[in-house]
């Protein structure tokens, strides 16, 4: 029997102003709540909690490659 995929994110750095860096791919963690589940994302990708003035954006997968599919 298969288990239920429950999707997964695409985790991207702030570098500075308005320019990004995609650090990683993680699967999403079944059980959190949505915002748990991004922040938890984030440490799975960098592999320890966040400094102060570091920024993350955590997008859903799927929302990723619909938005290179153009």
């Amino acid at each position: 029997m298969n288990t239920p995929r429950h999707g997964g994110y695409v985790v991207l750095q702030q570098i500075h102003g308005d320019e990004w860096r995609m650090i990683g791919e993680v699967d999403r963690r079944p059980g959190l709540p949505a915002r748990k589940s991004r922040g938890q994302a984030v440490r799975d990708v960098i592999g320890r909690e966040a400094k102060d003035g570091e920024v993350f954006a955590v997008v859903p997968r799927s929302e990723w490659r619909n938005g290179l599919d153009h």
